[in-house]
């Protein structure tokens, strides 16, 4: 093992054009697949205001019934925390594939069936059960996925591409909402009655034929070469969850370094695209449009992100992100005022696209890094999605109240700031990562090695500083 680049070693097993041949091909599988599941998860998130609050929750004022239909969005993170334990604990175990092809196929079903579900008109209260349940399905199968999908780009990455090659899965973010936001968006362009009688539908329909695809990219990639080396050398942890909740250190690192991506992502997305509809008399279609604008820039921040990371490191490049997201904030929501398409589109590609996307880049590997091979999967699972939960979930619902507060949606360009600076603040006090290795013993918990760590960021800085 090379201990100053990664997993440079296994090229004696395969070649190194071989290596970086099948990690293109993983890193393919990964984006392709996360893809697909967050089309799922935003598609959900997007219907919520424009659809379900009035087809599913129509016997409350049109604000209540949109806290409410945000309330079951926010369930959806909730259960994220639960399927990372959860599927964290099989892909310790068990191997990282088979719980990227578990997940996708949950994803898939739950979403489909969000399409074929009756509303309260026919069915009564159960269908807002049903849509409940349905939910909370999604929720626990992205709570696995994105563990499997990053660790699947980045432990089959080649010396100094971690988070290069483990941005794809993180591609998948802005591609998702892209595709989910495309395609919502053509379908309410169709007249209103037949778009909430049926066209709605459709988006959440097609998760079927997605799902075919997805399957059949990821039964083909090989299992992470670092899961094999751990299972030669010691064998999996008999209770990875138990152990890295045992120095929750690291794992409450990665919930607090999202809580700008957290806030960024749902206010943008969710929150402000149903306010341009709601409050300044935007179409659906013109509404949606900020995100696709926001998920093709985003495509575009990610890798670029992720290329500056592997050369300066996490910390330099994350932190940089997360202050252009804090300083963006105010003048993203004085365009948004405006109610000027034009101007509403670019604060998405600003705050959206660069502020919130970018940082995906620097985390792609970062997380990784921060846990042993043992407990990779679970430790960044649920560090990831407990962050997810606290942050993502609650985001449009602590905006909708704020403006139901004050009247103005200035307090939530303060939320989206206040959110930055909480991430800025754990990122300071967390150690660079990028030049450590991902064997069984690499990247121990700070909690048990804090010194040593911190000694390995000094380090690191004064190599880039040369």
């Amino acid at each position: 093992m090379n201990k100053g680049g990664g997993m440079a070693e296994t090229s004696g097993v395969v070649g190194g054009g071989a290596r970086e041949q099948a990690a293109r091909t993983v890193a393919w599988a990964s984006f392709i697949g996360t893809a697909i599941e967050w089309y799922d998860f935003f598609l959900y998130g997007i219907a919520s205001a424009v659809v379900f609050s009035k087809l599913f929750f129509p016997n409350y004022d049109p604000l209540i019934g949109t806290l409410i239909s945000f309330s079951t969005f926010a369930l959806g993170y909730i259960a994220r925390p639960f399927g990372g334990a959860m599927f964290g604990h099989i892909g310790d175990r068990i191997g990282r594939k088979s719980v990227l092809i578990t997940t996708l196929f949950i994803m898939g079903i739950s979403t489909a069936l969000i399409g074929a579900l009756p509303t309260y008109g026919a069915i009564g209260i159960w269908a807002p059960v049903a849509l409940l349940v349905l939910r909370l399905a999604q929720g626990i199968a992205v709570g696995g996925e994105w563990g499997g999908a990053v660790l699947m780009a980045v432990e089959h990455a080649p010396a100094g591409k971690r988070a290069l090659f483990g941005s794809a899965a993180h591609m998948g973010a802005p591609a998702g909402l892209l595709l989910s936001t495309g395609v919502f968006s053509a379908f309410a362009l169709l007249p209103k009655d037949a778009f909430m009688s049926w066209g709605w539908r459709v988006p959440f329909l097609m998760s079927f034929a997605l799902l075919a695809v997805g399957l059949l990219i990821r039964l083909k990639v090989t299992e992470s070469p670092a899961f094999d080396a751990m299972k030669r050398k010691g064998g999996p942890a008999q209770q990875p969850v138990v152990e890295v909740l045992r120095k929750p250190g690291n794992v409450l690192r990665v919930a607090f370094l999202r809580c700008i991506d957290g806030v960024g992502s749902s206010t943008y997305s969710f929150f402000a695209a149903t306010y341009a509809v709601s409050h300044l008399g935007f179409s659906t279609s013109t509404s949606t449009m900020g995100n696709v604008i926001g998920g093709a820039v985003g495509l575009l921040s990610v890798p670029i992100a992720a290329t500056l990371s592997d050369r300066f490191g996490r910390r330099r490049v994350y932190m940089a992100y997360v202050t252009f997201a804090m300083l963006i904030a105010f003048p993203a929501i004085a365009l948004i005022k405006t109610a000027n398409p034009w101007c509403f589109w670019l604060a998405m590609a600003l705050g959206l696209g660069i502020g919130n996307y970018g940082q995906y880049g620097a985390v792609s590997a970062y997380f990784a890094e921060l846990f042993d091979t043992r407990v990779r999967y679970s430790g960044a699972s649920i560090g990831y999605q407990f962050g997810g939960a606290l942050f993502n979930g609650t985001a449009p619902l602590i905006a909708t109240g704020l403006m139901a507060w004050s009247g103005s949606i200035w307090p939530i360009g303060a939320f989206v700031a206040l959110s930055a600076c909480v991430s800025l603040v754990t990122a300071w006090l967390s150690p660079e990562t990028h030049r450590r290795d991902l064997d069984a013993e690499g990247a121990a918990s700070l909690d048990a090695r804090d010194a040593t760590s911190r000694r390995a960021t000094v380090e690191g800085d004064r190599a880039l500083g040369r």
